[in-house]
């Protein structure tokens, strides 16, 4: 059954496709609009991924609660749709990902109950970004070769990480580490404040919590988890699909 005879039967049924509500909400201002513009500053490095010499990484962390913004469904005419809201204290949980662009895009992440400090950025970085042995505790050995015979080590690619003016970005824990994390090959370069539209991975934050996210309300931590894997494992795919295609087409 097509998509657009299954939208006839169920207006022939008396659905129509509305946003749904929930019984507390409470209404929240708009943000203000950020700036526009081209990110200039990493325009070079956006050549060079598509050119397969470099890795551009966009960095960023988002949060999904017990119960998410409400969106859209079928629900009776004359009717409203509700989403129950959960008890949000302590059941949130925190995904840091990763979308790698150029010609081997993907989309890495992990997520926790917990905090996304800037130690957990750090090892992030080193062990599923730049493939670092042993994660951000062999950062220093690893990029100046101290106790050892070894060279120094480096990413087989180097790449540019771009990221926002958070707190645990500019943390001395995170920061302080640039100039070890560039000798591996893992450039760093922060954004404009109050320019998330420079930063690509939110378009992805976006799509998986309103389209890829389609059950609002979750009662524990380990069901949120489980619906963010999925929702996730299906921006994956889709950009892995798209290099492919891209790929064959070139």
């Amino acid at each position: 059954m097509s998509a657009a005879w299954l939208t006839e039967l169920l207006r022939r049924d008396g659905f129509r496709w509305k946003r749904t509500r929930q019984p507390s909400a409470q209404g929240r201002p708009c943000p203000p609009a950020g700036r526009t513009g081209p990110a200039g500053g990493h325009t070079a490095a956006r050549l060079e991924a598509f050119a397969g010499t470099r890795d551009l990484i966009f960095l960023d962390e988002s949060g999904f609660a017990p119960t998410m913004p409400t969106g859209y469904t079928w629900s009776r005419t004359g009717q409203r749709a509700v989403v129950p809201r959960e008890d949000t204290k302590g059941r949130r949980v925190n995904v840091l990902g990763a979308l790698i662009t150029g010609t081997a895009s993907d989309l890495v992440w992990e997520h926790t109950p917990g905090e996304i400090d800037a130690a957990v950025r750090l090892e992030f970085v080193c062990s599923k970004l730049a493939g670092l042995p042993g994660g951000a505790a062999a950062l220093s050995l690893a990029a100046d070769g101290t106790g050892t015979a070894l060279p120094v080590w480096r990413r087989s690619r180097p790449c540019t990480v771009v990221l926002d003016n958070a707190s645990a970005h500019v943390a001395k824990a995170f920061k302080g580490r640039r100039d070890q994390l560039a000798k591996i090959g893992v450039d760093l370069f922060y954004l404009p404040p109050r320019s998330p539209e420079l930063n690509d991975i939110e378009r992805i934050w976006r799509s998986a919590k309103y389209e890829d996210y389609p059950q609002r309300a979750h009662t524990s931590t380990e069901a949120i988890a489980d619906a963010v894997d999925k929702a996730l494992t299906r921006q994956q795919t889709r950009i892995r699909r798209s290099t492919e295609n891209f790929t064959k087409a070139a």
